[in-house]
């Protein structure tokens, strides 16, 4: 194994040992629930090992704790997410709704949509929604978000660019 991989290797051993304990603790309080705030705590150190970035580290608690409230903002986000589809399935009558893999399924693709959107503005977002989703041209979008149509064609450019951009993202991650 090379030098500079080991170093790595202990530079994030030694940041776990150190650190763990504190970040679980701070995740404890802000969640009330000791198996989230674990989770979350290792997925913090997991976006550290993909970072390959620990031997840089200088100031380790809030470098940590920055990763966390990411993680704590994704993860209420996706609860969120998840209570306004289980309301919307709540009002649907029994004989429509989804199969149980179904609403796993569509639960999956919100969740891979919002994480996709989010960061845009929100006009920018209901341009895209509105196109994407409801089918409307720029013409009707222009109309219903009294903007004119070539905002409308701007909004699109900016969402379709920021899609893009974050589905490398999410490839990569």
């Amino acid at each position: 194994m090379p030098a500079n991989d080991l170093s790595l290797r202990s530079a994030v051993n030694d940041l776990y040992c150190d650190h763990h304990d504190w970040l679980n603790g701070w995740l404890r309080k802000r969640l009330g629930n000791r198996c989230d705030a674990a989770d979350l705590a290792q997925d913090t150190f997991v976006r550290v090992l993909k970072a390959r970035n620990a031997l840089e580290i200088r100031e380790p608690r809030p470098y940590l704790s920055r990763i966390a409230k990411g993680l704590l903002i994704d993860l209420f986000r996706r609860r969120s997410l998840e209570q306004s589809y289980l309301h919307a399935l709540a009002a649907m009558p029994e004989a429509q709704q989804p199969s149980l893999e179904e609403q796993a399924i569509l639960l999956q693709a919100l969740v891979d949509i919002d994480r996709l959107l989010h960061g845009l503005g929100t006009k920018v977002r209901q341009a895209f929604i509105l196109s994407q989703f409801d089918g409307l041209t720029y013409a009707q979008i222009a109309e219903r978000l009294n903007i004119s149509p070539r905002t409308v064609n701007t909004y699109m450019a900016k969402a379709m660019e920021h899609c893009c951009l974050m589905q490398v993202q999410m490839q990569q991650a």
